[in-house]
């Protein structure tokens, strides 16, 4: 089996295919049940709308059986090992989605069973599939990533860390990173995303809007709070001044084609307005949506592709 727990793993053209896999199932639907007398397990430590339904959603689309765990309702809970857990597992699925607000260690160790693929589903580190939806949205609606100009603004979360290691893997691509001072993408993952690039890793991080070199072909924002995880500062709110994408914000940065997308769940009124979210520039609903076919893709490229 092969697992996806970080982007950095994949090489540009297995990216590229899960990523046009992810476009076709969102344009065709689904030309067969790859996925027919497969079992997926899907495990949430936390909290999820979006990411677990449509990896649900996902394995049953192509013919899987699911069985879903709660925070509490494996074995890890009262001590078993990572690793036994996981030989165990392998013995009765064939994929294991998982969301922690851990690092990216503990999925890796769940990884270590060579009869189980295991899925990345949002670590503390890095959201792997979220990056997958985000290319195949700009895909599908640009027709090619080569060229455009996207950028992520608000907190340096495993959402910008994850587009900056997809950039990095997707030649033409610009991402331009704006975060507020103290809350930047950490600088080994931009290291890693140059290494991956070979030193050509199109990507840039600022903290000041007047850094931004537009137009820019789509503009990306996510929840500063990230999965509810409280900040040190109470004072908080006030680093992001300025940092909220209004229908001003897109009009100084973007020109008459650019796109506005969300990972979602969003704070109405704190990091988007109203009219930004559901006004004609947004493609964050198609976004959602394409979270289901990212895992589509993610899933059939584990558990299928690596057997053929």
């Amino acid at each position: 089996m092969r697992n996806l727990i970080s982007l950095a793993d994949l090489t540009p053209a297995e990216l590229d295919r899960i990523v046009r896999r992810a476009v076709f199932f969102g344009r065709e639907g689904v030309d067969h049940r790859s996925l027919d007398g497969k079992q997926v397990g899907v495990y949430f430590r936390k909290s999820s709308t979006r990411t677990r339904t449509s990896f649900w959603s996902a394995a049953t689309r192509l013919g899987a059986d699911v069985i879903t765990y709660g925070p509490n309702e494996l074995q890890l809970s009262t001590g078993e090992t990572v690793e036994d857990t996981s030989r165990v597992l392998g013995q009765y699925l064939d994929a294991l989605v998982v969301r922690t607000n851990g690092d990216v260690e503990e999925i890796r160790r769940l990884g270590s069973s060579p009869d189980l693929a295991v899925v990345n589903a949002l670590s503390l580190d890095e959201h792997p599939t979220q990056a997958v939806a985000d290319l195949a949205t700009l895909t599908e609606r640009f027709g090619s990533l080569d060229g455009l100009h996207l950028l992520a603004v608000g907190e340096g979360n495993s959402s910008g860390a994850a587009l900056a290691l997809a950039t990095a893997l997707s030649p033409g691509l610009r991402l331009t990173l704006l975060c507020p001072s103290g809350y930047e993408v950490p600088k080994d993952k931009l290291d890693l995303a140059d290494e991956l690039a070979g030193g050509k890793a199109a990507v840039t991080q600022i903290t000041s809007p007047d850094q931004v070199e537009g137009p820019v072909d789509a503009v990306y924002t996510s929840r500063w709070q990230t999965m509810g995880v409280p900040k040190a500062d109470p004072d908080w709110l006030k680093d992001f001044e300025g940092f909220r994408i209004d229908d001003a914000f897109l009009d100084r940065f973007g020109g008459p084609d650019t796109v506005f997308l969300h990972d979602l769940p969003a704070v109405r009124g704190q990091e988007v307005t109203d009219e930004v979210l559901d006004g004609p520039r947004s493609v964050a609903w198609r976004q959602a949506y394409h979270k289901m076919t990212a895992a589509m893709a993610v899933l059939e490229w584990c558990v299928v592709s690596a057997g053929s």
